[in-house]
C-alpha cells in the first residue's frame, strides 16, 4: 500500500493501492498494460473523486516536458502533464497566445481539458475548444492519436480520463496580445439585472464576484484586450460600480499579492487572463468548489433564482463568481451546443455543510437545464445528468470501444456512466 495522497483541496484521500510517477511514456505504457485499474492524476485540482481509483494511480507530473511551438501552423504541442505556467511564456515569446486561460496557471493542460475547464468571455470557448489533436495511451498500453475531424475526437477531448492517459496535446494559437485588467467594486444587483448581457460582454474577459449576502456584487474584474474597439475603462461610475482604489483579491480581506496585475497596466495575455500569478501558489486545502452552467439566454433568470436562495448559499461561501463561456461541439463540455453563463462557488472546507446547499442550488437551477463542472462538487443523479447532453450515449459507446474491460473506470464513472448505459 502506497502512502496516502490527497487532492489539491485535501477533501479527497485517494484509495489507490499503488501510486506511480513514471518519467517516460514507455514506462507509462508498461504500467497501463500491466494494470486492471488505472487513473491519471495531474495537478490534483479536482474537488470530487474523478481521479480516484482502488488500483493504480499514475501521476503524469514527471513525464517529459515537451513544448513545440509551430508558428506556421499557429499551434503548440505540449506534454499532457505540463501546467500552463510551464509553457505559456514560450508561446508568448514566439508571438502567439492561447485564446483564453483559467483562473489558475498552476493546473495541468490535460486535466483542464478533460473536465471542460474555462476562463471567461462571451466569445471565448473552454480551454478544450483549442485542442487540435491529442495522444493518449489506451488500456492495452498502445498510443492513439485523435485529430479534429476524426469521428471520435469531439468525444475524447473532454474525456474525464475515461478513455486513456493523455500524453500529448496540440492546441490552436492566436497572435499574441496584451491585456489591461481593471477592478471595480459595489456593482448593484439591480444594475446587473438591467444590463446583464452588456456587463458580461463589456471586455474580452469579465468576472463578477459576489458573496450572495448583499444587494451589490463585491467586485467586477474586466480584462480588456489592448487594441479591441471597446470604450476606455476606469470611469468614475461604471454601471453604478466604482473603480477599485487598490489591488484586490477575489476573496475580500485576503492579500492581493498573489493576484495578477490590476489598475489598467498592460501586460502579456498569460500574465493577465488568470486571476492568480504563476509564481504564487493560491490557497490549498482552504476551500471547496462547485460550478454550474446555464444557457446564456437564461443567465439573468438563473441569477434571480440563486438570489432567492442566497440565505442558504451565503453562510458556507467564501466567494461566488459569474463568468461566460462560448459554445463548443465537445460532447461532454458543459458549454456543448450553447453559449453559457457559469456560476462558480468557492466554499468553506466543510463538505457536510456544503452538500445540502448544492441540492438547493441544483433544484433552483433545474428549470434551466443546468450542467455541473465535471471536476467540482455536485450531487446530481445519473438520469438527470444524462438528459442534459445530446451525445451522452455516444460517449458511453466510445468508452466501451476504447476501454472494453473498464481499465480506466472508477466509482464516479460507474455512477454517471454505468456499464450498459
Amino acid at each position: 500500500m502506497s502512502p496516502a495522497i490527497r487532492n489539491w483541496a485535501g477533501n479527497i484521500t485517494f484509495n489507490a493501492a499503488r501510486v506511480h510517477v513514471p518519467s517516460s511514456v514507455e514506462r507509462l505504457r508498461e504500467i497501463i498494460a500491466g494494470s486492471r485499474s488505472v487513473r491519471a492524476l495531474g495537478s490534483g485540482h479536482s474537488f470530487n473523486a474523478i481521479a480516484d481509483t482502488r488500483g493504480d494511480l499514475v501521476s503524469v507530473a514527471e513525464l517529459p516536458r515537451h513544448v513545440e511551438v509551430d508558428p506556421a501552423a499557429a499551434t503548440v504541442t505540449v506534454g499532457g502533464g505540463m501546467r500552463f505556467a510551464e509553457f505559456t511564456g514560450a508561446v508568448h515569446r514566439a508571438g502567439l497566445a492561447l485564446h483564453n486561460l483559467g483562473s489558475l496557471p498552476h493546473i495541468s493542460v490535460a486535466g483542464a481539458c478533460a473536465t471542460g475547464t474555462h476562463g471567461s468571455g462571451t466569445g471565448n470557448g473552454t480551454i478544450a475548444s483549442a485542442v487540435r489533436s491529442l495522444e493518449l495511451i489506451t488500456a492495452d498500453g498502445e498510443p492513439l492519436v485523435l485529430e479534429r475531424g476524426d469521428p471520435d475526437f469531439a468525444g475524447a477531448v473532454v474525456g474525464l480520463g475515461a478513455l486513456g492517459v493523455v500524453t500529448r496535446m496540440t492546441l490552436d494559437l492566436v497572435p499574441a496580445y496584451d491585456i489591461r485588467q481593471w477592478a471595480y467594486e459595489g456593482l448593484p444587483y439591480g444594475r446587473l439585472r438591467e444590463s446583464f448581457d452588456d456587463i458580461l460582454s463589456a471586455a474580452y474577459s469579465v468576472s463578477l464576484f459576489t458573496n450572495w449576502r448583499d444587494d451589490r456584487l463585491e467586485q467586477v474584474w474586466l480584462k480588456q484586450r489592448v487594441g479591441d474597439p471597446q470604450p476606455p475603462l476606469a470611469p468614475a461610475d461604471w454601471f453604478g460600480a466604482r473603480p477599485a482604489s487598490a489591488p484586490l483579491h477575489p476573496v475580500p480581506g485576503m492579500d492581493p499579492a498573489n493576484c495578477t496585475r490590476q489598475g489598467g497596466v498592460a501586460g502579456p495575455w498569460h500574465e493577465r487572463l488568470p486571476h492568480f500569478r504563476a509564481d504564487f501558489t493560491p490557497s490549498s486545502g482552504d476551500e471547496l468548489q462547485s460550478e454550474y452552467f446555464v444557457a446564456a439566454e437564461d443567465g439573468r433568470a438563473a441569477f434571480d433564482a440563486l438570489a432567492r436562495i442566497r440565505d442558504r448559499i451565503a453562510p458556507v461561501l467564501r466567494i461566488g463568481e459569474i463568468r461566460t463561456v462560448a459554445a463548443d461541439d465537445l460532447w461532454l463540455s458543459p458549454a456543448y451546443g450553447r453559449d453559457s453563463v457559469a456560476f462558480h462557488f468557492t466554499w468553506f472546507p466543510d463538505t457536510r455543510a456544503v452538500t445540502p446547499v448544492l441540492d438547493a442550488i441544483e433544484e433552483a437551477l433545474e428549470p434551466f437545464a443546468v450542467r455541473p463542472h465535471w471536476g467540482k462538487l455536485f450531487t446530481m443523479e445519473h438520469e438527470r445528468l444524462r438528459s442534459l447532453y445530446e451525445r451522452y450515449g455516444d460517449f458511453e459507446a466510445l468508452t466501451a470501444k476504447l476501454d472494453p474491460h473498464g481499465t480506466f473506470r472508477n466509482d464516479l464513472l460507474e455512477r454517471y456512466f454505468p456499464a450498459g448505459g
